[in-house]
């Protein structure tokens, strides 16, 4: 029997890749801290909490002898334990301290500054809002860095507009890192509308990589018949991507967590389709995505570069390379 011509012609598309777009500075050192712990004191490592928002990186740090846990709790005493990138309670490090275990702290640095800010905002008696999504590993963790009732969370413009201080002479401002930029600063004009006098950041909190990804989105959008973000259903940031490119102009935003969930139904209709992964995505999630979509259709594919990153976070001091004798 005969192919028909039609049935053999792969579709003509396009493939804008947002640039940058994946592992940024806090999730690869937070990785590396794994990985140079199981080095350093064989396994099992405990890690408290996923290190990162993303299922494929933790079932890879699984096999090389990583151990997830919920709360310390599940820990033994005698084995080291790592925790994630989004920061913990200062209940965490100091229970682990009591216990006298030995234990790694992969917070971001940029998470750090946050909980640095918070405190000194505190020191000065300042009631501090928190810009955030409740239930957040990161936002549990900033908040956990003062004693109760020192910090309200603020989550939508509706909180924004209806908070109610004590003193509204005398209130901070911090956010998670991890939110939408555009989002974010609407809530922000809100209070500082409401409350002159707030203190902010001096230098902004939504991370560098966020913001990089999120502009690299914007800057395919408008032209996209479907936007693919790789990343998982619990990652912030990956989901702040996928609302940031349906705004911005994208025809279809979908998050997937890798090649296996794209509906090809869908992106046989598209012709222009943007790709761009998560800060906590793996580059090879992105590579076998395009292969998929290469192996099927006559792909041009282009790279939008909207900036350069060269941020590198050092490791803590037990895992930094002592220099040779």
């Amino acid at each position: 029997m005969q192919t028909s011509e039609k049935s053999t012609a792969r579709a003509k598309k396009t493939l804008l890749l947002a640039s940058p777009r994946g592992f940024c500075a806090g999730v690869d050192r937070a990785i590396q801290i794994v990985e140079k712990s199981l080095e350093k004191y064989g396994a099992p490592i405990y890690v408290r909490h996923e290190i990162v928002h993303n299922r494929h990186v933790v079932s890879r740090l699984e096999n090389m002898g990583a151990i997830f846990v919920t709360e310390l709790d599940e820990c033994p005493d005698d084995r080291p334990v790592v925790f994630s990138a989004h920061g913990v309670p200062k209940s965490v490090p100091a229970a682990a301290q009591a216990r006298d275990m030995t234990f790694l702290d992969a917070t971001c640095p940029l998470v750090s500054k946050v909980h640095i800010e918070a405190e000194r905002h505190a020191k000065n008696e300042r009631h501090i809002l928190l810009i955030g999504h409740a239930g957040h590993p990161e936002v549990i963790g900033t908040m956990g860095q003062l004693p109760k009732g020192h910090m309200s969370l603020i989550e939508t413009e509706d909180d924004a507009k209806n908070f109610t201080p004590k003193n509204p002479e005398n209130l901070a401002l911090v956010t998670q890192t991890t939110l939408s930029v555009d989002d974010t600063a609407a809530l922000i004009k809100i209070l500082k509308t409401r409350f002159p006098n707030i203190a902010l950041p001096y230098k902004e909190d939504i991370c560098y990589a966020t913001t990089n990804r999120q502009a690299a989105v914007k800057a395919i959008a408008e032209t996209c018949d479907l936007l693919l973000v790789i990343g998982a259903q619990n990652s912030s940031n990956s989901k702040r991507l996928v609302e940031v490119g349906a705004l911005a102009g994208a025809s279809k935003a979908m998050l997937v967590s890798s090649a296996d969930d794209l509906n090809w139904d869908i992106v046989d209709r598209a012709k222009t389709i943007g790709l761009s992964s998560g800060a906590s995505a793996p580059e090879y999630l992105t590579t076998g995505l395009i292969a998929a979509l290469k192996s099927r259709y006559n792909m041009t594919i282009q790279e939008v570069e909207v900036v350069k990153e060269n941020v590198i976070f050092r490791l803590p001091r037990q895992l930094r390379s002592k220099p040779a004798a």
